[in-house]
């Protein structure tokens, strides 16, 4: 069947689009449940990317290392709940920006696929929200430099912003991976994902409770506002609202969205009176 299957994809790529349209979702079953075929089963796998930007999945892990950026050790990938999660989070931002494409991952069975498809061709697998994002390969002198300095200007707001969170995060830190977006959430490297937490819950899994760390972005006019705020009350205020919105950005729950709102509500009214 693998060779069948090998023979059709490389002559006949209409045909095996077809054919991945009806059995995908089966075979990205393969890797987990036939550990001796899990080189070829990844080799006939397809996959949505940053490369095209469209849900058709039609990227196979081949495809993807031919193109990958000199300097480049990793296969990257995010997972969501939907293409349109995955395509906009904030997650992505540097690496777009440096024209590295990320595989997005949408369907439920991407969770099981990457948790057992851990490299492809001697390239590790990547989750992109997942732990410290180490483009350092892709990176010029300048923008180390710029990063370096970006860290020891805002380690006092970090600080601040570490003492309004408390047991909300296991960290604050600068990002090295938005350009774009105000702050984001990062799991550590052996977290679950957000996604995959809220697939457990709705089954009646009790999922263990995981910090994420706070990213943010010193490049943002709301994060240097924020640096700026020295009234406490507000500086907390904004503080809770740019972690909400990473929650939200990361698909996540707000456990008091009435609080998000009203805070968000006066930060607007505030801005709206200068």
């Amino acid at each position: 069947m693998l060779d069948a299957l090998e023979e059709l994809a490389e002559k006949d790529a209409e045909k095996y689009a077809r054919f991945w349209k009806t059995f995908g979702a089966v075979m990205k079953e393969g890797p987990a449940e036939d550990y001796a075929n899990r080189d070829r089963i990844a080799a006939l796998l397809r996959f949505a990317s940053t490369h095209t930007d469209r849900p058709d999945q039609d990227v196979s892990l081949r495809d993807y290392v031919a193109r990958m950026k000199e300097g480049q050790d990793k296969i990257y990938y995010i997972t969501a709940e939907s293409f349109a999660a995955a395509d906009h989070s904030p997650h992505l931002e540097l690496l777009r920006k440096k024209g590295v494409e990320v595989l997005l991952l949408y369907e439920r069975v991407d969770e099981w696929l990457v948790s057992h498809l851990t490299e492809f061709d001697g390239k590790p697998l990547q989750s992109v929200a997942k732990g410290d994002l180490d483009l350092s390969a892709l990176e010029d002198q300048e923008e180390r430099r710029s990063a370096e300095q970006a860290e020891a200007d805002y380690k006092d707001l970090l600080e601040r912003m570490r003492g309004v969170l408390g047991e909300r995060v296991k960290d604050v830190r600068v990002s090295r991976r938005l350009t774009d977006s105000p702050a984001c959430l990062v799991l550590d490297e052996h977290d679950m994902s957000v996604h995959l937490q809220r697939v457990l819950k709705a089954a009646g899994h009790e999922v263990p409770a995981g910090k994420p760390v706070l990213e943010v972005n010193p490049g943002h006019p709301l994060v240097r506002r924020l640096k700026a705020e020295s009234d406490q009350a507000r500086f907390s205020d904004w503080t809770l609202i740019l972690f909400d919105q990473a929650l939200l950005a990361d698909g996540g729950q707000l456990e008091d969205p009435a609080a998000f709102v009203g805070r968000l509500n006066d930060l607007l009214l505030r801005l709206s009176l200068q």
